[in-house]
């Protein structure tokens, strides 16, 4: 089977309509015309394909209100290859996998007098304004606003959650070293502790404009904005607060 691939690109309405008129006429002038109304030839099923894949992959982003730049991608079939003609509309599922992202599957179908079944290979491709690495950064290494980027990437390969914005990963401590120019993804990351257990800390209650200010200690370690257990040096008492910066605390009144 050749697998030279056919692209599909994201088009305004009407440059699709005028492609899709294009598309017919040269199908439907392509060889013979006896041929042409006694088989299905594999562009028609490329066609449907290529339709049906573009319909599903705008209704995936419309519900999951995502936003990004896609591409389609179908193999190209076995030219030898010759269906009986429908007599009923050609019908089109996503056969895998659950999202139509990456490598998939379309399930052509036709439930005709004469039915049959074509499966057609594609490729879908999602592009991304992502988190990634403006330089070789090291592990257990803190995030600065420096070491980070957004570059357009097909987030489609990606599997383990990805960033969307820099304010997301800086701060935080990375699990792994990574090079220049790579996806930040959430398995490189975990909470850096900016308070460790047995730190001194200024302990801010706030009531309204109202606040006091009080020594305590950690009794736990805690990254921003988690809560953690101190002690009021003053009163002696344990208490809950959210770590605001670095060996500062604070607790409402």
């Amino acid at each position: 089977m050749n697998t030279e691939p056919t692209f599909f690109r994201r088009l305004t309405s009407t440059c699709r309509r005028l492609l899709c008129a294009a598309s017919a006429v040269c199908l439907f002038n392509a060889g013979s015309p006896a041929l042409a109304d006694t088989v299905t030839l594999p562009d028609m099923l490329i066609g449907v394909t290529q339709g049906f894949l573009e319909f599903t992959v705008e209704d995936y982003l419309a519900s999951s209100q995502t936003q990004g730049r896609y591409e389609i991608e179908v193999n190209q079939l076995d030219p030898r290859l010759r269906m009986p003609m429908c007599d009923k509309e050609l019908t089109a599922t996503l056969e895998s996998p659950a999202r139509p992202l990456g490598r998939v599957t379309v399930k052509v179908r036709c439930d005709g007098a004469s039915p049959w079944t074509v499966f057609v290979p594609a490729q879908v491709r999602l592009f991304r304004d992502i988190v990634t690495t403006t330089r070789p950064l090291k592990r257990t290494g803190i995030i600065e606003p420096q070491d980070v980027t957004l570059r357009e990437r097909d987030i489609s390969l990606i599997n383990q959650g990805f960033l969307t914005s820099v304010d997301q990963a800086i701060g935080q401590k990375l699990t792994r070293p990574m090079v220049a120019d790579q996806v930040i993804t959430l398995v490189h990351l975990e909470q850096a502790e900016v308070i460790r257990k047995g730190d001194q800390v200024v302990i801010t209650a706030r009531s309204g404009t109202l606040s006091v200010r009080m020594p305590g200690e950690a009794l736990s370690n805690g990254g921003m904005s988690e809560q953690i257990r101190v002690k009021n040096l003053n009163s002696q008492r344990v208490i809950k607060a959210q770590v605001t910066a670095p060996g500062q605390v604070e607790v409402a009144m």
